[in-house]
């Protein structure tokens, strides 16, 4: 798929559109059945030029499907749903059935995970405060078979995309949020909710699609998330910027008009490229 905000952006990493699918593409990376990953990976192997691929049976992990659109997932979190309640703040070891759930929990999470189950990643202050973080989350349960990432440019002229992340320093975060809000009344055309990684890049952006004024999804705020994404792409300075497929549309129609294709926004460029 040719792009405006791509040729006009230059950035340093492809875009990476997110397709609701029935198959998987070829030779698509897949956490493997069972196994722990992180969905942040799978949009760092689309990327690099590699397409990836979810579905119920292979999400990485219980966040992971929820981020993605494939239900409340956090109901399979080991020990049950309350349990990641603890995980998520203040840990398992706080609370009797918690501390009975680390022996079952122990084989099913990696180590830092397990560490995390036990004494909690406190990302909220209380368990409570993690309820209502969970019946907050625009939680979805996607009617395809698969979520598969593609770089965009290798999406097809009869694929319509859910979403497209950019994967974007600074500098060209702040022209995707002018380019959002250019032919808009008001000024807040991006969010950046406090949610999980995979959370930023899918569901609250699929919920953004359905709304009357789709909004970019600004992320991730999950340092785990930061930390598995950094890996995978050898930087750290990177957000994503995730664009509803409507929104996407609008600010393609909005290119040649807005700053992008100004003198001030390539004096941007020659000076990230003079450094």
């Amino acid at each position: 798929m040719d792009s405006k905000i791509v040729a006009a952006l230059k950035p340093e990493i492809s875009p990476v559109a997110i397709l609701m699918k029935d198959a998987p593409p070829d030779g698509a990376f897949m956490i493997p059945q069972g196994k722990w990953g992180c969905v942040m990976w799978l949009l760092a192997s689309a990327a690099k030029g590699r397409p990836a691929a979810a579905s119920r049976a292979n999400f990485g992990c219980p966040g992971g499907g929820v981020g993605l659109g494939f239900g409340n997932r956090y109901l399979d979190w080991p020990g049950g749903i309350e349990c990641f309640h603890y995980f998520l703040s203040t840990g398992n070891d706080q609370w009797e059935h918690g501390r009975e759930a680390m022996k079952d929990a122990r084989p099913q999470l990696l180590s830092r995970s397990f560490e995390h189950f036990v004494h909690g990643e406190r990302y909220l202050k209380s368990p409570e405060l993690v309820r209502r973080f969970v019946e907050a989350l625009p939680i979805t349960d996607v009617a395809a078979t698969y979520v598969v990432f593609k770089p965009l440019d290798q999406v097809g002229q009869d694929e319509r995309p859910e979403v497209v992340v950019f994967l974007v320093d600074a500098d060209r975060l702040a022209a995707l949020t002018i380019l959002a809000g250019f032919a808009r009344e008001g000024n807040e055309n991006v969010i950046m909710p406090q949610a999980a990684g995979c959370q930023s890049i899918g569901i609250y952006a699929y919920r953004e699609n359905r709304a009357e004024r789709p909004r970019a999804v600004l992320g991730p705020t999950d340092i785990s998330a930061r930390l598995y994404l950094n890996r995978q792409l050898g930087r750290s300075d990177l957000m994503t910027f995730a664009v509803p497929e409507r929104l996407f549309r609008e600010m393609e129609g909005n290119v040649d008009d807005s700053l992008l294709a100004g003198k001030r926004w390539h004096e941007v460029l020659d000076a990230r490229a003079a450094r």
